[in-house]
């Protein structure tokens, strides 16, 4: 009989999944093992396979639209059996393109149980959406049963509201909010924008996968955390020195060292120093969580958007084991080989765009960590030093932070405790 494959859960607990691309279509012939979809998690976008032999007969979703875990998604029928199934087909033509319904409400299978978990074989890879941090939803609201029955009590609707709770959870107080009016629930309940353009030629993008995830995310830590971005200058030059003079060494190792490392290093003791910008906040409890582990992330670019590696343990590792680290994590982003706990557990994150320009940025913090550092372009400025005016390799740090959490006085304090470190960097071989 025909086999109605449901989405499964993948250990990670998940919810739900975004069907990012279909690897077949109706009609094909797939072996047990074979990738037949790829879907994108909270965390990561996993490839899952076909858990037997057949026919796919029937997909009961398109591309971008979200399941729910547990609901049939895939009809696969024997080989031999490919004209008797298809009649039994139309009962999932009306959830091909609806949003996924929760897990209790899915038909029950007309075949035996799913194979087990094992023969999935699903595999993360790059196109994982460490920026969203924490998971958003997109088409499935989440909120108590006690919330929803309130909301429909008073006339709101959650999709219009940007829950305040984890992972973007619709909390009473936020529909009390919306309820009463208040300036603070009208800014995170504006619904989305229709948008016409005339006059010109256009190409339409659809808003999906991993670029969704990170729009997603921007909107959420914008609006849930109070940013501003403090910024100062760095002189370089005793870096500069100390990498040229490591030149040889380099290439006897066979790694370039960039000027993250020597960074990474200066912000650990700062970090120590100042350990509320190493922090969580927890709106829920009311708890600034001070981590006393240093865990970096690094922004890189890929093709399909930003990804932010974790660089784990910073603090037991030397400026060597950095720059490898480095540039393993940014090649596994780059190349759609990075493994989805290689995308977890960050601290305290970095974004570098000075090998394209730029004198100083606001970068938005990877939320819910509550800073982020920005390291822009090392130029030759004059400067005045002693009074007189000389040319030094200078750099703007620009860190934005959470306003919540750390003031503008400890902003400043921390950034010249990084700096104060970068002019000694002989003390990180």
């Amino acid at each position: 009989m025909a086999f109605e494959f449901k989405l499964p859960d993948i250990g990670e607990g998940l919810v739900e999944g975004e069907i990012v691309k279909w690897l077949v279509k109706e009609g094909d012939t797939v072996q047990e093992d074979q990738p037949i979809v790829e879907v994108m998690t909270d965390k990561a976008t996993v490839e899952i396979s076909s858990p037997r032999d057949g026919v796919i007969l029937k997909l009961a979703y398109k591309e971008g639209d979200t399941v729910a875990v547990d609901a049939p998604f895939v009809i696969i029928a024997e080989p031999t059996e490919t004209k008797t199934a298809k009649r039994a087909t139309p009962k999932l033509k009306a959830v091909k393109s609806a949003p996924a319904k929760a897990s209790a409400t899915a038909a029950k299978p007309s075949a035996p149980p799913l194979r087990s978990q094992p023969s999935l074989q699903t595999r993360a890879r790059s196109e994982a959406s460490a920026m969203i941090l924490p998971p958003l939803p997109n088409h499935r609201v989440l909120a108590a049963p006690a919330v929803r029955k309130f909301a429909r009590q008073s006339g709101v609707d959650l999709n219009t509201i940007q829950g305040s709770g984890p992972y973007g959870r619709v909390l009473r107080s936020d529909v009390e909010q919306v309820q009463g009016g208040s300036a603070v629930a009208a800014a995170v309940a504006v619904g989305p924008g229709h948008y016409e353009t005339r006059g010109g030629a256009t190409r339409e993008v659809p808003l999906r996968g991993l670029r969704k995830r990170i729009a997603a995310h921007m909107v959420h830590a914008k609006q849930h955390a109070p940013h501003f971005t403090y910024v100062e200058e760095l002189d370089m030059s005793a870096v500069v020195k100390l990498r040229r003079e490591l030149k040889a060494e380099m290439e006897k190792r066979d790694i370039n060292l960039t000027y993250l490392p020597f960074i990474f290093k200066a912000l650990v003791p700062a970090l120590k120093e100042f350990p509320q910008v190493n922090a969580t906040l927890d709106d829920v409890r009311n708890v600034i969580i001070l981590k006393q582990y240093y865990n970096f992330g690094i922004a890189v670019a890929t093709e399909d958007g930003l990804i932010v590696p974790v660089i784990k343990n910073v603090d037991q590792l030397d400026l060597w084991q950095l720059a490898r680290e480095s540039r393993r994590l940014a090649e596994a982003a780059r190349n759609k080989r990075i493994k989805s706990e290689e995308l977890q557990d960050g601290t305290f994150t970095l974004t570098s765009i000075g090998n394209l320009g730029g004198v100083l940025a606001t970068p938005i913090i990877n939320y819910p960590e509550v800073a982020i550092m920005g390291v822009n372009k090392v130029r030759d400025t004059a400067v005045v030093r002693d009074g007189e005016i000389v040319i030094r390799p200078m750099l703007y740090l620009s860190t934005s932070f959470d306003h919540r959490v750390v003031d503008g006085d400890v902003a400043a304090r921390f950034t010249n405790a990084v700096i104060a470190q970068l002019q000694n960097p002989k003390q990180f071989i």
